[in-house]
């Protein structure tokens, strides 16, 4: 039985600067949208970050939210928190599957992203995923979020770009010398 199983969880990212997060949450189901940020405000704190928190209407603003702050903002990373419950209609299939897409896309961006937003059948299925003393899930997102934190850093800054690089102050045409222009 899938509750009973042990995983591996990564140590605990180390940071040498504070680190800033933003976590984003959709509180449609509130008690389990509280015990999501919860878990994730402790795991944070627990690596010696701070964070800001931010409700949307629903899982699918979510990813909105981390855009326009990976634009505007000032944040290392970012956790994404909301639950989805299975219903009568597909818009389920939906919301799952743009929320956790549009999020995969900001990471393959270079956002650092801990997906918590819970996809689960039942309410109870969502309550033991929530619980900080349970899964967890808020906190694992954050462990997620502060990981790739943690590589960001690692790597450093960009320095490679794509497509065509800006012309530099000095350059020089084919067929001239620096200094004279080809006529």
């Amino acid at each position: 039985m899938a509750g009973h199983e042990t995983h591996y969880t990564l140590p605990r990212a180390v940071f040498d600067k504070p680190v800033k997060i933003l976590i984003v949450v959709a509180p449609y189901y509130k008690d389990i949208a509280d015990n999501l940020v919860a878990g994730a405000k402790a795991e944070i704190e627990a690596a010696g970050g701070t964070w800001d928190l931010v409700e949307v209407p629903g899982a699918l603003e979510i990813p909105t939210a981390i855009g326009i702050a990976g634009r505007m903002g000032n944040f290392d990373g970012y956790v994404a928190l909301g639950c989805v419950i299975r219903g009568e209609t597909t818009h389920y299939d939906t919301v799952c599957n743009d929320s956790s897409r549009a999020i995969s896309l900001l990471g393959l961006q270079g956002q650092c992203i801990g997906n918590g937003i819970l996809t689960v059948e039942t309410r109870p299925q969502a309550e033991v995923r929530a619980d900080p003393a349970g899964q967890n899930k808020g906190g694992g997102a954050a462990a997620a979020a502060l990981h790739l934190v943690a590589l960001a850093r690692k790597w450093g800054t960009a320095s490679k770009g794509v497509g065509f690089k800006p012309a530099s102050e000095e350059y020089r045409l084919a067929g001239s010398t620096k200094g004279t222009p080809s006529a």
